[in-house]
Order: structure tokens, then C-alpha cells, then sequence
């Protein structure tokens, strides 16, 4: 007897049908609350043979009818059965209309839609990136997880190991800032830096590569790996700790940031001494970072120590007569309650910054 074909009327065909054949909705229905209707009315019709002869049938059907309907409305679930069927389904999308990345893994079948589930409560549970996330899970290659990212974001993917940045490129932001923010400048291409990085890139550093550089600026995504290995390549210790200020080439014929710099002050050997002022104190070599602490901490002490050296003066016997005519000094050392905070404040937000 076909159960399927005298309770539920579905014609003859495969056994067991498929769940939208089962639940006598159409092929891909997206509707949950006519799945659901149709699921309702099917379990009340096989109910009736619980307690006959048939009843061991009857639970058998009404658990592959509870299957059915609880897959077809779990839209995870649902996706990736109806994939399985053929369907085409479109990948969502964000507010900004790029699909996630783990949409794009699945689209591309490097997971299902049951590693996707896993992978999102692996990452949330450790802070991780989804990208992170399904390589540390070693569900994906590093290579494959930075493509996904880069088709997310609407970047271009680099192998870096077949890029050969410039070195007038490299020169022109120093070792601490790359190491920072993990990214390698390449070269200009189309009137516009390419950088590597990892990931988007922050706005404030976009801003001050456009800066440098007087050209806008294109990420292209490469692996953490092969961009942690090309700052090491490129910025070894001691290589590139300070920022060369030589021109990059602009559409108004070559001059970058060192001729403007030189026609503003008059083309002397007063515009690297500039330039290397307001090179901030992070992104300074250690030495030089070192010897501006020290330099900053003298002045601080010498604030206080010099004024209060002339109330010292008044308890020395020898220098008592030669204080005699000259009463003012020993008020003077009451100037630390204003040099030492002036002090203080100078190195902080001056020669440290």
C-alpha cells in the first residue's frame, strides 16, 4: 500500500517525496505560514489512523511531516536544502550591499550552511573575524578566506609574492606606521597608491597616506601572513625607521610632497628640518623616541630644581652676604609653582606628541 500516495494524495513518484511534495506546497515555497497551514492540516488528516492497524505507519509519516516542516522554515536550513534541489538562491546582502563573507564561502561551497552556524558561534565565543575565524578553524585556506574577504568588500585580491613594490613608495612612510596598521604601499598605478593590507583600511590612515603621497588611495586584500612577511622583507629593523620625503609622481608632473616642500620655504635646508618636526613621536625610531623621554624629563626636573636652587642659596653662610643686596632672589625659587606645570605641560603635549 502507498501510504504517501492514499493519505496525503501525492501521485506516483519518488519514495519518500521530497519536503515540498510532502507538505503538497509548490517547489521553493518561501511562505512560513502557508508551509506551516499545510503542515497542520496534514497532521490532524494522518492522526486518525494513530490508533488502527496502521498506527506505527501513521507516527513514521507524522515525524517525516515535523521534519519537513521545521527544515522548510528555518531559512538557514531551507537555503541550503533547496540549493541541494537545484535552486539558485541569491546571496544576501548587507545595508551597504555586499554579501557576508561566510555567504560567499557557502555560494562558493567551501562550507555548508551548518559550518556557517558553527563559525559564527566559534568566532563570537573567542572576538574573532569571521575570516579568522574559518581559517583557525581550519575549515578554509588562508589564500581562500582572503579572497572571500576581498569579493565582500569589492577589493582586488595580490599574491604579494608576485608584486614588487617601489622603493621611492616604500621609502615614504616609515617602519613604525607599517607595522601599526599592517599594510605595505606597492606602487601608483592609475593615479592611485596601492596599498596591501589585511583588511578596509581606517580612515584616519587613508587620510595620511593621501597626504604623503598627493594621490587617493586603493586597497587591495592580501593574506595576514604574506603582508606580515613583506614588512618584514621591506622593513627590516633599521631600514625605513624614518619617512623619506621624496616626491611621488602626481598628474601635475612629478612634484610630490618634497618640492612642495622646498618651493614653500624657499628651496633651504630649513624644510627637512620641518618635515622631521612633525613627524609624529610614535612614529619616531626607538632611539630617538628614548632620547626624547630623557631630553623631556630633564626639563621637567631642571623647571623646579633651578628656582628652588635660590631658596637653597639663603641657608648657605658663604653665599648669605653676597645675597644681601640682591633680596628678590630668594623669592625667586616660588617661580617652580610656575615653571614646573608650564614644564609639564610643554613636554606632554609638545615635544612628546
Amino acid at each position: 500500500m502507498d501510504f504517501y500516495k492514499e493519505w496525503l494524495g501525492i501521485p506516483d513518484g519518488p519514495r519518500p517525496p521530497d519536503h515540498y511534495e510532502l507538505l503538497r506546497v509548490k517547489r521553493f515555497e518561501d511562505d512560513t505560514d502557508k508551509i506551516r497551514a499545510h503542515y497542520k492540516k496534514l497532521n490532524t488528516h494522518v492522526r486518525k489512523y494513530a490508533s488502527g492497524q496502521y498506527s506505527v505507519k501513521s507516527q513514521e509519516i507524522l515525524n517525516e511531516l515535523a521534519k519537513a516542516m521545521l527544515c522548510l522554515t528555518d531559512l538557514d536550513r531551507k537555503t541550503e536544502y533547496d540549493e541541494g534541489m537545484g535552486r539558485e538562491v541569491p546571496v544576501r546582502k548587507d545595508s551597504f550591499g555586499r554579501a557576508p563573507l561566510l555567504d560567499v564561502l557557502v555560494k562558493q561551497g567551501k562550507i555548508s550552511r551548518q559550518q556557517k552556524t558553527e563559525v559564527e558561534e566559534f568566532a563570537g565565543k573567542r572576538g574573532l573575524s569571521h575570516r579568522d575565524a574559518v581559517v583557525q578553524m581550519k575549515l578554509v585556506e588562508a589564500d581562500a578566506a582572503a579572497q572571500a574577504l576581498a569579493i565582500q568588500l569589492g577589493f582586488s585580491y595580490v599574491d604579494l609574492e608576485d608584486m614588487l613594490p617601489e622603493d621611492d613608495i616604500l621609502d615614504q612612510v616609515p617602519r613604525q606606521l607599517v607595522k601599526k596598521h599592517t599594510f605595505v604601499p606597492l606602487f601608483i598605478d592609475d593615479d592611485r597608491l596601492l596599498v596591501a593590507c589585511v583588511d578596509e583600511l581606517e580612515h584616519e590612515l587613508e587620510d595620511e597616506l593621501r597626504l604623503r603621497y598627493d594621490v587617493p588611495v586603493r586597497a587591495v586584500l592580501a593574506t595576514p601572513r604574506a603582508v606580515s612577511q613583506a614588512i618584514a622583507k621591506y622593513y627590516a629593523p633599521g631600514a625605513r625607521d624614518e619617512a623619506k620625503s621624496s616626491a611621488a609622481p602626481t598628474k601635475s608632473g612629478g612634484k610630490g610632497a618634497k618640492g612642495k616642500a622646498a618651493k614653500s620655504d624657499g628651496g633651504g635646508g630649513k624644510s627637512s628640518k620641518a618635515a622631521e618636526a612633525k613627524i609624529p613621536f610614535k612614529e619616531l625610531p626607538a632611539e630617538e623616541q628614548a632620547s626624547r623621554k630623557q631630553t623631556g624629563l630633564l626639563i621637567m626636573c631642571w623647571s623646579v630644581m633651578i628656582p628652588m636652587a635660590f631658596k637653597l642659596m639663603e641657608f648657605s653662610e658663604t653665599l648669605k652676604p653676597y645675597l644681601a643686596d640682591y633680596k628678590f632672589l630668594g623669592y625667586a625659587w616660588m617661580l617652580a609653582f610656575v615653571t614646573g606645570p608650564v614644564a609639564v605641560l610643554w613636554v606632554t603635549q609638545k615635544y612628546w606628541k
